[in-house]
């Protein structure tokens, strides 16, 4: 690209909001030029409302930065760019992201407010691209040329690029996925740590009803101009351990077809659906298998791909159901900011973005 595209973000003092930060700091289509957080930040330089918790330095640049009021139009009569990554709690989500829509702007989301609207495309771009057509249906998108697109929960991230390729060729009957869920993933201060250090908390709101439905969506398909959630039975169990960033899952899954252990090996080591696309987000290799009996683990493998492939290993036959196996993703990359950024990059490559800028800029 001839020039960058200016990018705004809303939730920017909070975890997420820092994680679009450091990965959006070097890209080369986006430059950030606007930050916006709650009414007692606004007005004041990044660095002195939020308190950095990366293990990069935050960048000069944005340090310096003035924290705009949270409005498409702040009262000094400053329009937000035309592209905003949302990095906000639900509710609040739900109150601000159709205001932005409605202004004319494209919401690439993280919440999970509106992940389950019928017409708001919820994508991973490597498992699910073509839903990206619910689009044309939001009212935004029709009166303004705005609308929302969301990536899913951290939990269900990587589990679904784990089944894609599995599912795409043998078909999936039923899902049994247990987690061990790292306490970033309740942002910061996240759990207390004497309710989590040398002890597991079996239970996150709304996390196994978020991590049941979101699969099922993604995994479905796009037919008459709505998504049929995959028609598969699924059991989640979530919860809390001691571990900083990476999300682990052990998996049972039931197939429609047999395969056999190549097979199944050969699926993931096939699956490289953007590997045309050249987004420079995206991991080369989605699904990385590790042959060694005791991985994935966090500790090792959780930054994979630049922390954007989900690691899969111990696959082995299940007495229950047919093969069972554990995934791993990290939570606040691939489950988070890199998920929404990597979107924004696929909207872009099919012609989504632009035009929400230069009728910005016509305007």
């Amino acid at each position: 690209m001839q020039k960058k595209l200016e990018i705004g973000i809303l939730g920017a003092t909070g975890m997420v909001g820092q994680r679009f930060i450091q990965l959006l700091e070097e890209h080369p289509w986006f430059q950030i030029t606007w930050l916006a957080a709650s009414d007692r930040s606004s007005g004041k330089k990044y660095e002195e409302a939020a308190k950095w918790r990366l293990d990069t330095p935050c960048p000069e640049r944005i340090a310096k930065m003035i924290i705009s009021p949270a409005e498409p139009v702040s009262p000094a009569g400053v329009a937000a760019p035309k592209i905003i990554f949302a990095a906000l709690d639900s509710d609040i989500a739900r109150e601000m992201e159709p205001k932005f829509a409605a202004a004319g702007c494209a919401v690439v989301s993280n919440s999970s407010a509106f992940r389950m609207h019928p017409d708001v495309p919820l994508v991973i771009p490597e498992v699910n691209a073509d839903h990206l057509h619910l689009i044309e249906k939001q009212s935004w998108r029709k009166e303004s040329g705005g609308y929302i697109v969301t990536n899913p929960n951290c939990s269900a991230i990587g589990l679904v690029m784990a089944l894609k390729p599995i599912e795409e060729r043998f078909g999936i009957e039923a899902i049994f996925v247990s987690t061990m869920q790292a306490i970033s993933g309740a942002g910061y201060p996240g759990v207390a740590s004497m309710d989590i250090l040398g002890n597991v908390v079996p239970y996150i709101k709304n996390e196994e009803e978020k991590m049941q439905e979101e699969t099922l969506k993604l995994l479905g398909k796009f037919e008459s101009g709505a998504i049929a959630s995959l028609p598969a039975k699924m059991s989640a169990h979530c919860n809390r351990v001691p571990v900083e960033d990476g999300h682990t899952e052990s998996v049972s899954i039931k197939l429609k077809r047999p395969a056999t252990k190549e097979e199944l090996l050969a699926a993931w080591a096939e699956f490289q659906p953007l590997k045309d696309q050249d987004l420079p987000t995206a991991p080369a290799q989605p699904v990385e298998w590790l042959a060694q009996e005791d991985r994935p683990q966090p500790r090792l493998d959780k930054n994979r791909g630049r922390g954007m492939a989900a690691s899969v290993g111990r696959l082995r036959p299940c007495g229950l159901l047919d093969w069972k196996f554990t995934v791993l993703s990290h939570n606040t990359i691939r489950g988070a900011a890199g998920a929404a950024i990597v979107n924004a990059e696929l909207l872009l490559s099919l012609g989504k973005l632009e035009p929400v800028v230069l009728e910005a800029a016509r305007a």
